[in-house]
């Protein structure tokens, strides 16, 4: 289980001087810069793999050009057939494959886009302090709300999971059979488990109550 990433160390050594100059505001931008670090993907290695991509494409354009140029059968395809080829799509192509190229070259496209324009985010919360960014694992997070739902449930362990996105926390409960669970008591504990964490974004709750019980120990 990863533990949580206090940014606060970060934050004081990033302002802090030998001459006693007051910590910065949370909310400056040096502050937010490190808190988004912490809390969004980096998107180095798909901006590499496009990189790659393009370096080959080229290289091998190029290749393919000087080979022409100095007058050698080319490699795979003289630049000219291609762009030809090209051209005369559909023509000279049968349909299935033509749909399959497609469809791979659209799911890349998709696939770079999405990641350009959607907003990478990690597995973790930002939680609510006036001195510092504390950045929390949502694991962290689900470890404590099961041990708050457990406690109101009246249950083990095993009978109760948590699964913490960016906008929801899901409670799935399996009482004891014969030993009825209060999901009210369950809600009402794991919200205010929330509320003291005060996570941002504060995520909505859902909470589970399995109709087939566990048969106790």
């Amino acid at each position: 289980m990863n533990n949580a990433t206090d940014v606060r160390s970060k934050g004081s050594h990033a302002a802090g001087n030998s001459s006693g100059a007051p910590a910065p505001d949370p909310r400056g931008a040096g502050m937010r810069r490190i808190l988004d670090r912490e809390t969004r993907s980096s998107r180095a290695g798909v901006s590499g793999i496009a990189a790659v991509l393009v370096v080959v494409l080229c290289g091998y354009g190029l290749l393919e050009s000087a080979v022409r140029a100095i007058g050698q059968p080319p490699w795979l395809i003289d630049p000219e057939t291609a762009a030809e080829r090209i051209i005369a799509l559909p023509q000279g192509m049968p349909p299935l494959l033509l749909g399959l190229i497609g469809a791979v070259t659209a799911m890349v496209g998709l696939f770079f886009f999405l990641n350009a324009v959607l907003p990478g985010r990690r597995a973790r919360h930002l939680l609510a302090d006036p001195r510092a960014g504390v950045v929390v694992d949502d694991e962290v997070i689900a470890s404590a709300l099961a041990r708050r739902a457990r406690v109101a449930a009246n249950v083990i362990q095993e009978q109760v999971m948590v699964v913490v996105s960016q906008r929801q926390v899901t409670v799935n409960v399996r009482p004891t059979s014969g030993v009825p669970v209060s999901e009210n008591a369950v809600l009402a504990a794991v919200l205010e488990e929330l509320r003291e964490m005060d996570p941002v974004p504060m995520p909505e709750v859902r909470v589970n109550v399995a109709t087939a019980g566990v048969i106790g120990a």
